[in-house]
């Protein structure tokens, strides 16, 4: 079937009751064609989910990918954040962090695994993020190994803390890491100060290496936005995707 014809397109909109968070949650799911609840395959858990489809473009470089090297198309989850809370729950020291964190692997993968189909497996779940989002999905990598071994991380907010969590393992033999980072990230306003991530990247690159991760490590010209980012998202799912 063609990865690309209309059948490809289907997106499927849910909103979701979280107890964890006390309140409801958009996800949006694209689903492969054919792909059926008693089927498994790849999937991809994206933070920022409006932004991983609307400007990441990530299911066009799905579809992309698929017909030009014969992958197999994911499932794609875009778990939309709430931009008021955003920073709470995904930063590590946020006071929502361990409640994300928990709707996240207690309730949309038991919710998108029962409904959808997909795999239980953690080398095929990657799970995905941009700046702080990366973040949080390197934490749910590290905090929960037997859900995702797999991350793609755009331009990740590596601040100490991350550091230290990711310094206190003593192997990642099994995680593979999509690291991308622009050379003109060096000052970057956030809500909570102006950053070089360009040299957090760097630091958390050499951490996960020298833990025997497999680190896919990208640093180009750019700066930190999505215009910079979607030029890469094929490139992400043709590392991280089984």
């Amino acid at each position: 079937m063609n990865p690309n014809g209309p059948q490809a397109r289907k997106i499927v909109r849910i909103r979701l009751a979280s107890t964890h968070l006390g309140e409801e949650r958009s996800l949006r799911v694209f689903l492969p064609p054919g792909r059926g609840p008693a089927d498994t395959g790849p999937v991809v858990y994206c933070q920022d989910g409006e932004q991983f489809f609307n400007f990441g473009r990530i299911v066009t470089a799905a579809r992309s990918l698929a017909e030009r090297e014969a992958r197999i198309l994911p499932l794609i989850v875009g778990i939309d954040n709430n931009p008021a809370r955003r920073t709470e729950e995904y930063a590590p020291a946020g006071r929502r962090f361990a409640a994300y964190c928990r709707f996240v692997t207690e309730e949309v993968l038991p919710l998108v695994e029962a409904r959808f189909g997909a795999a239980p497996s953690p080398d095929e779940r990657i799970v995905a993020g941009d700046s702080l989002g990366a973040t949080a999905a390197l934490h749910l990598a590290l905090d929960h190994p037997g859900i995702s071994r797999r991350v793609i991380a755009f331009s990740g907010a590596f601040l100490p803390d991350s550091l230290e969590r990711a310094a206190r393992e003593t192997r990642l033999d099994g995680l593979l890491v999509y690291q991308l980072v622009g050379t003109r990230e060096t000052a970057v306003k956030t809500d909570r100060g102006i950053f070089d991530f360009l040299s957090m990247n760097r630091k958390m690159r050499n951490i996960l290496e020298e833990r025997g991760a497999r680190v896919e490590y990208v640093e180009e010209e750019g700066d930190h936005l999505w215009g910079f980012w979607q030029a890469f998202t094929a490139d992400a799912l043709r590392c991280t995707l089984p």
